[in-house]
Formats: C-alpha cells, structure tokens, sequence
C-alpha cells in the first residue's frame, strides 16, 4: 500500500513550472508574488515528500522538515500580510516594470 515519491515530485514540477511560468511572463506585481507563493509550495511539498520517503520504518519519525515547512509558510504569511497591501496602498495595481514611490 505504500506508493513511491514519484507522484508527489510530479504535483511539485508542475506547481513549479506554473508558478516559474507566471513569474517569467506576467508583469503584474500580485500575480508575481503569487506565481513565487506557488513555487514555494512546490518546494514545501518537495521537502516532506523526501523527508517522509526516507524515514526508517522501525525509528520514531524524523519532523525537521515539517518545522522548516512551517517556518517557510510563516515567512510566506509575513510576506502576505506586510508586502501586498504597502505595495497597492502606495501605488495600486503596480506592474513589474514601474518603480514603487517611496512616501516623504
């Protein structure tokens, strides 16, 4: 009953390759940040992925990555809840290539 790694290392590629593709071809600075949202949860489920396929069967569980998988949603929530609403506050629906004002 105990499948391989391969299906959750696919789910993390094309999580991946979607959120890469967003990054690389929007210009809209939300989409952006979320397309890097998507590709670090690609890499959350990349690391628990391996961490539980190479658990020893017989020893308690090894959860150092589920700790890291939770600082790095942590740090994604920081971003959400600090970045997103300065960015539209100072300059609204911004696109990649327009620089951010700066208040005085």
């Amino acid at each position: 009953m105990n499948q391989g790694i391969e299906p959750y290392l696919l789910v993390s590629g094309i999580l991946f390759a979607i959120g890469f593709a967003g990054v690389v071809l929007r210009r809209n600075i939300i989409v952006i940040f979320m397309c890097l949202e998507m590709m670090l949860s690609a890499a959350n489920l990349t690391l628990v992925a391996f961490s539980r396929h190479y658990a020893t069967p017989l020893s308690t569980p090894d959860y150092q990555a589920h700790v890291l998988l939770f600082f790095i949603i942590t740090v994604a929530a920081a971003e959400v809840a600090v970045v997103w609403p300065s960015l539209w506050r100072f300059s609204g629906p911004a696109a990649a290539s327009t620089p951010i004002p700066f208040p005085r």
